[in-house]
């Protein structure tokens, strides 16, 4: 799998990792902080295997569609974590995660 073919991929798994870090950093800043644990945790899981996924891409790793099978796996779980709250960067992450778990699966 080329690098090239996944350009599409690739954009939104970075900005998927975007999105989990913003929502990360937010969901610190809340007022109760407990209540968002799970949220921040996924946010950090999400983040990282979107990120490591567009590195394999990047090298041509041959183990590309089992990576977006876990990503797609991850990205769904965060997705649905952040859905459950309110707040803005919540709603957005969710958004973002149910994009690039769609994207994954069409890869995996």
């Amino acid at each position: 799998m080329a690098h090239e073919q996944h350009q599409q991929l690739i954009s939104t798994l970075h900005d998927c990792m975007a999105a989990c870090n913003h929502c990360f950093d937010a969901c610190l800043k809340e007022e109760d902080v407990k209540m968002m644990a799970e949220c921040i945790r996924l946010d950090r899981e999400c983040a990282d295997i979107c990120n490591y996924l567009e590195q394999a891409i990047a090298r041509n790793s041959p183990f590309v569609k089992e990576l977006a099978h876990v990503c797609a796996a991850i990205c769904e779980a965060c997705g649905k974590e952040c859905e459950k709250h309110d707040h803005d960067h919540c709603q957005q992450c969710s958004q973002a995660c149910f994009k690039c778990a769609e994207a994954c699966r069409n890869v995996a």
